[in-house]
Order: structure tokens, then C-alpha cells, then sequence
């Protein structure tokens, strides 16, 4: 791709308010979305809405709302009244959490297979969408089943709205591939396992690919770049995302960060994240360095969506590095 680059970023201040003024800033700088994410404390939509009301230009999306926690109906109303609430800018994004979360966090069954199971989310979501004019709604998937006489939606500012949905091995690629508008990467991606499992997939569909770049950027080049480290060391505590390792070689790094994981050698975790790991997930570095760095991704995708790390960093800094990214990245910066 030779299109120039545009710019989301996550909204992952540490405070609600943090959060709306930073989706104001980022509004106001020129980027192209912002996005919410959702944990075990806080919900992505709900604090969408609350964006959506205080921007005026700016993409909106979720990454990613959990599809398997609350129904497709529920996930296509709310995207539908945040598409209202903003004219028309919403993106609903997607994923299937994982079965811990599912079932301690939520006490929801994860009992099937995700892929097929999201993309009947989605077909029922798409569904929704379309009847939005009236005549009712009916739609008999594998997993879900709806039948709705009287349903219709007024004043709805679109036909439909844009799909995204996160996908990390081979299964929900595919699926993504299939059904989504949008693969929503996992932060620890590489550009290589995008190049050689996402892009062979993806290439030639509709499913637009968004690298989720975490980023940190600092006038101290070290700071940065261990702030990075230390957030790809918590993320590879979860087995389920060595494979990406696999097309490095760097199995052994994912298991020596599993092995401190399970001692709290939080260190040790860290220092398992060589150089070459961190310089092929991350962006961390001085404002240049991380200016230069980001066009890495370009062969891949015209928008990437940059993320701040937060394991160990102290809240004030958290807001700081997204400040500082929306000064880098903005059209001032």
C-alpha cells in the first residue's frame, strides 16, 4: 500500500474523563478513530456513547466489545444508537474474549467452537441492520435465532455499520475473512505473523486489516522502550498467543515469560522480550524514532490504531504517553 498513513488510537486512559478529553484531543489532531476497549471493569459501548457525544469528526469504534457476554441484538442497538448519537461514525468491533473469560469473568458457557459461533454473531448483527426500514426481523442461524414481527429502527443514519472483529489464530482469521469488514489485530502481533497468516487470508476479501501497535514514546529512548517491553511480557502470560511466536522461532521467549509469570518474577518476564521481539511488535522510542518506525506497517494496512501500554506505569504516566502520542501522530506533530 502506498496510501498515506491515518491514525487511531486507543482510548486507554486511565480515567473516564481522561478518556473523553483524550478522544477530544485526538479528535481535534486529525486522527482518523478512536477506539474503547472492554474489560472485567468497564464496558467498550457504554463508554463509546459517552465519546460519541463529546467529538465531532472522529471515527468511533470498539476493540474490541465482547460478542459472547451479551447477545447480538443488544451489540447491533447499541451500535446503532452510538451511530445516531454521532452521525454516522460508529464501527462495531467484535471478539470472542477467551474461555477464561468467558466463563470466570462472565459465567457465560464456552462451549463451541468461537469462529463459526462469531460469525453467526455477526450475520444476526448484519440482519439487524438491514430491517432497520421495518417488515420485521427473522433470522435462523446455527447459534442464534430471532424472530422480531414488528421490528424497525427510526431515524437510522445508515443502511448498515461497519463490522470489525479481532482474530488471533488460524480459525477466527478465516472467519474474519469471511464475514467482518475488518480483522482487528491483537497487540502482540508481529509484522511478520500479519504478513504470513493474516495477509494470505485476508488479501483479495473485503476484511480490512488494522494493526494494533502498541506504542510509547518518551524524550528517554529507554523509558519507552521497557514500558513497551513490559506490556508484551503480560500479554504472552496467555499461552494461546504463542503461536505467533512459532513463525520467529521465539517459542522459548513465550515460555520463559509463562515460567516467571507463574513464580511473579515480573523482571525476569520482561527481560525475556529481546530487542528484535520488541522492534517487531511495538513502537517505542523518542518521537522520531517512533514517527520513522510506524511506517513498518504501511505494507499491511492505510490505518493503524496505536495503542499505550500500561503494565507497571503509574497513571499520570499512562495519560502522559497518550498526550505525547497524539502530539507525535497528530496533524501538528
Amino acid at each position: 500500500m502506498t496510501n498515506e498513513l491515518k491514525y487511531g488510537l486507543i482510548l486507554a486512559a486511565p480515567t473516564m474523563q481522561g478518556m473523553i478529553d483524550t478522544a477530544r484531543s485526538a479528535d481535534q489532531a486529525g486522527f482518523e478513530s478512536v477506539w474503547t476497549v472492554e474489560f472485567f471493569n468497564s464496558h467498550g459501548l457504554v463508554r463509546l456513547a459517552a465519546v460519541a457525544t463529546a467529538t465531532e469528526r472522529v471515527k468511533l469504534g470498539t476493540a474490541i466489545a465482547y460478542a459472547f457476554m451479551r447477545t447480538p441484538m443488544l451489540a447491533a442497538s447499541a451500535a446503532m444508537d452510538i451511530d445516531e448519537l454521532s452521525g454516522g461514525r460508529m464501527i462495531l468491533g467484535l471478539g470472542s474474549g477467551t474461555e477464561r473469560m468467558n466463563r470466570e469473568w462472565y459465567s457465560m458457557p464456552f462451549d463451541d467452537p468461537p469462529a463459526p459461533r462469531i460469525e453467526d454473531a455477526i450475520g444476526l448483527v448484519r440482519a439487524a441492520f438491514a430491517a432497520q426500514g421495518g417488515g420485521g426481523l427473522r433470522y435462523d442461524g446455527p447459534y442464534y435465532q430471532v424472530n422480531i414481527p414488528a421490528y424497525a429502527r427510526a431515524n437510522a443514519i445508515r443502511e448498515s455499520i461497519p463490522v470489525c472483529m479481532a482474530a488471533v489464530n488460524r480459525g477466527m482469521i478465516r472467519a474474519a475473512a469471511r464475514s467482518a469488514d475488518g480483522l482487528i489485530c491483537h497487540p502482540v502481533f508481529t509484522r511478520g505473523y500479519i504478513e504470513e497468516k493474516v495477509m494470505p487470508v485476508t488479501g483479495g476479501t473485503q476484511c480490512k486489516v488494522y494493526p494494533y501497535i502498541i506504542t510509547a514514546v518518551s524524550d528517554d529512548r529507554e523509558q519507552a522502550r521497557n514500558e513497551a517491553r513490559a506490556q508484551i511480557a503480560f500479554y504472552y502470560t496467555t499461552r494461546l498467543y504463542h503461536t505467533i511466536l512459532d513463525v520467529h522461532g521465539w517459542r522459548e521467549q513465550g515460555d520463559i515469560i509463562a515460567s516467571a509469570f507463574r513464580k511473579g518474577d515480573w523482571a525476569a518476564m520482561s527481560a525475556a522480550v529481546t530487542d528484535e521481539m520488541l522492534d517487531a511488535i511495538a513502537i517505542a522510542g523518542t518521537p522520531d524514532e517512533v514517527r520513522d518506525r510506524v511506517k513498518q506497517w504501511q505494507p499491511y494496512s492505510d490505518h493503524v490504531i496505536l495503542y499505550s501500554p500500561s503494565i507497571g506505569m503509574k497513571r499520570e504516566r499512562v495519560q502522559e504517553n497518550l498526550d505525547a502520542i497524539i502530539h507525535t501522530f497528530g496533524q501538528a506533530g
